[in-house]
């Protein structure tokens, strides 16, 4: 299994990037909160990785903590959450969010992120509720249960990583917390954005 990549940053994509390693592109699939946070193109990279192997496919999924990671495992862990899913999760949502909202049973938070209905949402509960305190620790161990949350700051920097301009990543932040409000899941206001830039507005 491969567990660690390190190398240069290639290319972005809206749910996967390339990396650079002595000469062979590796395809990784992140979460769209860890796509906002890769170097630029050409920048090097070292992330962490879980294979996922399949009858037509060999995938590689990409974090850059270990607390990410271990959520990426709880929530494969759960009945007909796979890991694309899983990733969709970790996209509307940051770990220390995340753990918050499973801990505490807030289903309706949960399913405010896109393709989790009420049904799944109440599986992540009732299985995850005494695991995520594990990564709870894992991340204040890693100095990370508590970062700066800048949910805009993510939004901008995303968007500029696809090749947008400042000023329009901005305005396109701003008309998509209007549209969406400032509480939306990350990946719904990634959304918005985008669709704000595609039609001009």
């Amino acid at each position: 299994m491969i567990a660690q990549l390190r190398g240069v940053m290639v290319e972005k994509s809206l749910s996967d990037a390339v990396v650079d390693v002595n000469g062979v592109g590796y395809r990784v699939h992140f979460s769209l909160l860890t796509l906002a946070r890769l170097p630029e193109e050409g920048q090097p990279v070292r992330i962490r990785t879980r294979t996922v192997v399949r009858e037509d496919a060999l995938d590689l999924f990409g974090f850059l903590s270990r607390a990410e990671e271990e959520m990426f495992l709880l929530l494969t862990s759960v009945s007909n959450v796979g890991p694309r899913l899983a990733m969709t999760v970790l996209s509307g949502m940051e770990v220390r969010e995340l753990n918050e909202a499973i801990g505490h049973g807030d289903v309706a938070r949960l399913t405010k992120v896109h393709g989790i209905g009420k049904k799944t949402a109440e599986r992540l509960v009732v299985e995850l509720r005494e695991k995520v305190k594990l990564v709870q620790l894992q991340a204040e161990a890693e100095g990370t249960a508590a970062p700066a949350f800048d949910v805009r700051g993510d939004l901008v920097s995303a968007l500029v990583n696809l090749g947008y301009k400042s000023a329009q990543a901005e305005k396109a932040a701003d008309v998509a917390s209007q549209r969406a409000g400032t509480d939306a899941p990350f990946e719904l206001l990634f959304r918005e954005a985008l669709k704000g830039l595609r039609s001009g507005a």
